[in-house]
């Protein structure tokens, strides 16, 4: 696996676009003390190697009629290769996940699931879930609140 190789000014640079990922090249060589160009070519290299995957709008969901986060904890009735890849090609079909993990201990799969409600959500569980052939457990944790958020990698 390769590690990506930061020296001082790339890390301000990467906390400086978690911060802002809107700002100009130009801002952003000001606030980490270097000239445009090589802030560009520095920001390329970055995204090139795969350390900046991309660009986001963080919305938010609520305000979009997505009142319902609940976590699924899956465990899956054969855990051999075939029938993981196949659950974790399955969940990028569901828009209702938005993130997957594959996990180890009790359950095989962590998905946290957005919707616009409970019914929308049961649903989701009973219909998409449980159907599915190789799923032998589903338990759902329904959120209360988020106490914490953040999106950033720390260094």
């Amino acid at each position: 696996m390769f590690r990506a190789s930061l020296d001082a000014i790339d890390i301000k640079i990467l906390k400086e676009l978690q911060a802002d990922g809107r700002m100009t090249n130009v801002e952003l060589a000001q606030r980490v003390g270097i000239s445009a160009p090589p802030c560009l070519r520095r920001v390329r290299r970055l995204e090139e190697t795969g350390v900046i995957e991309g660009y986001h709008a963080i919305l938010n969901a609520p305000q979009l009629g997505l009142d319902l986060v609940a976590f699924c904890m899956i465990g899956l009735q054969h855990q051999s290769d075939p029938y993981l890849k196949a659950f974790a090609a399955a969940t990028q079909k569901w828009p209702l996940v938005r993130e997957a993990w594959m996990v180890s201990g009790e359950s095989d799969f962590l998905l946290r699931c957005v919707a616009e409600n409970l019914s929308v959500f049961q649903e989701f569980v009973i219909e998409t879930l449980t159907a599915d052939e190789n799923v032998d457990t589903v338990r759902t944790m329904l959120t209360i609140r988020q106490v914490k958020k953040l999106n950033l990698v720390e260094f």
